[in-house]
């Protein structure tokens, strides 16, 4: 056979390589979506930041710092969900129960409802909720995700995750979602969960920071 009749079958075998190719290119870059995704939505983790840390993890998952070595929040504002402009500093004297979300997440779905319990709660003790929504590509996810869970209170529209990144390294910044801090009356951080919470260990985090004077 001459080499022009054996040239169409290499070129098939060599499409059928490429093709291989492909689809195993493609597997991949999928699972590594999927890690990404799964990462990002997660209802594990009790400590975080690194180097010479001053907060204490405790078994529950609820880490906190002792009044007089806090780290005061960083700048938190920008445009809500519904386009109103929110400054988080705007709350100071008031404790805020600062909520990290995202409308795809599983955890923060279950966590919802015991917010909003909590929230209307404890409103007249002087306590503020408000959201941080994350990596929503746009904000009618997040607004059908709030009306079907009957939030009230603001979240900040954050998609890339820009407000996150301003905690301090070292200190109770947030790193999965969802992620809940507690800021005190005088606009510091002082304590965190990394996991989705039911509204028992919601309240553990709050009261003992409500209940200082």
């Amino acid at each position: 056979m001459s080499a022009a009749c054996r040239a169409p079958q290499r070129l098939n075998r060599t499409n059928r390589t490429d093709r291989t190719r492909s689809r195993a290119a493609l597997v991949t870059a999928g699972a590594a979506v999927a890690a990404l995704v799964l990462a990002a939505c997660s209802s594990g983790g009790t400590s975080g930041g690194s180097g010479n840390t001053n907060f204490v993890s405790g078994k529950d998952g609820i880490a906190t710092v002792a009044k007089g070595s806090r780290a005061a929040a960083p700048d938190l504002s920008g445009k809500t969900v519904d386009g109103k402009q929110l400054d988080v500093a705007d709350y100071k004297g008031k404790v805020v129960v600062l909520n990290v979300w995202g409308s795809w997440c599983p955890p923060c779905r279950a966590e919802a409802p015991n917010f909003v319990k909590v929230a209307k709660d404890t409103e007249a003790q002087g306590v503020q909720f408000v959201g941080i929504n994350t990596r929503d590509s746009s904000t009618s996810p997040a607004k059908a995700f709030e009306k079907e869970q009957g939030i009230t209170y603001p979240s900040l529209y954050d998609p890339t995750g820009r407000l996150m990144l301003r905690f301090k390294k070292g200190t109770l910044n947030p790193q999965l979602i969802p992620s809940t801090l507690i800021i005190d009356r005088d606009g510091k951080v002082a304590a965190r969960s990394m996991q989705a919470l039911s509204e028992e260990k919601l309240r553990e985090m709050l009261d003992p920071i409500l209940a200082e004077k």
